[in-house]
């Protein structure tokens, strides 16, 4: 069981919950002079508004003064500063909240977009041509990654349960080198590593987000941000709306732009980028019963030591 103290004590660290009690104190309502965004390499509407220097613009009007770029390699770390206060706002997938949440984090979804597109990938010969095919086959995951629920769904949809594979625990680069020594069966993953494991090691997918298993990702703030800082928070909403409308119309600079930070070739980055769409929504209901599947899921599987019910944390200005 995750301990609230045990979550913001994580990959934040002392220094950055120092950090964060600083900023908190130093910080009376009504005069936001920094805004920090938590981000990752992968997130290309992210990068694309930082090298654009678009919160910088828009938010300067309202006071404040300096946006500071906060990277982080994965989201629970991240989610880690939003609850301390270190970050304001940052993007995810669709599972690192759910832990976040049960852990007691402050924070709050605030927008959803669709995530990138997900696979389980087998290799080329491999005689696997379906979910049912995984019975007992051993399965390379991220634990707590939007993979890892990606592969609780097609399961289920294949009327197999989890505990029908041997899931083996390995973020991204441990998967992809098991994965082309054939130490897996199969590997789920996202983009940009799906389409890697495609032009690299010959990899087939047996499913994908497109076979009806869609998810979201999310943008969330800390709370106090959004309750005391809400015209702020709004105008950055608003104005990566508009950056993301430009990344749509734009993918081949959008690619290109990803590409460059985080060392992925181009034309595999081209690949990821082109196959989902690229939008900024509020949370609509829907989207909050999505996330409470999950939630529901990963309390069955003992994943999770509570049941939670997302709506708590839902904005209430973000929802449609």
């Amino acid at each position: 069981m995750i301990s609230k103290r045990q979550f913001l004590s994580g990959a934040l660290g002392a220094a950055g919950l120092a950090l964060a009690a600083r900023r908190a104190s130093a910080t009376p309502v009504g005069a936001l002079k920094e805004f920090n965004v938590g981000y990752q390499k992968s997130s290309g509407i992210l990068v694309t508004a930082r090298q654009q220097q678009a919160l910088e613009k828009r938010l300067r009007p309202l006071g404040v003064e300096n946006v500071r770029w906060v990277e982080f390699q994965f989201g629970p770390p991240l989610l880690e500063a939003l609850s301390a206060g270190a970050v304001d706002i940052g993007t995810v997938g669709d599972t690192p909240p759910i832990f976040a949440q049960a852990a007691g984090a402050n924070l709050l979804y605030v927008a959803s977009a669709p995530a990138t597109q997900t696979a389980t990938l087998v290799p080329t010969d491999s005689p696997i041509t379906s979910v049912a095919g995984l019975k007992g086959r051993k399965v390379a995951i991220a634990k707590g990654s939007s993979a890892h629920n990606f592969t609780v769904r097609a399961l289920k949809r294949a009327g197999l349960a989890f505990s029908d594979i041997e899931p083996v625990y390995l973020a991204p680069a441990d998967a992809a080198a098991a994965f082309a020594s054939r130490r897996v069966d199969a590997w789920s993953v996202w983009d940009p590593y799906y389409a890697i494991a495609e032009t690299r090691h010959g990899a087939r997918p047996i499913v994908t987000t497109n076979d009806g298993l869609a998810s979201s990702t999310f943008y969330l703030a800390n709370r106090r941000t959004a309750t005391e800082h809400p015209n702020v928070l709004r105008a950055a909403l608003d104005e990566l709306k508009q950056v993301t409308a430009w990344a749509s119309a734009h993918r081949d600079q959008l690619a290109a732009l990803t590409a460059e930070v985080t060392g992925v070739e181009l034309d595999v980055q081209k690949i990821a980028t082109a196959r989902y769409p690229i939008e900024l929504n509020s949370v609509s209901d829907q989207i909050v019963r999505q996330q409470q599947e999950i939630a529901d899921t990963f309390f069955a599987l003992g994943l999770i030591p509570k049941e939670i019910t997302v709506a708590d944390i839902v904005w209430s200005a973000a929802r449609s």
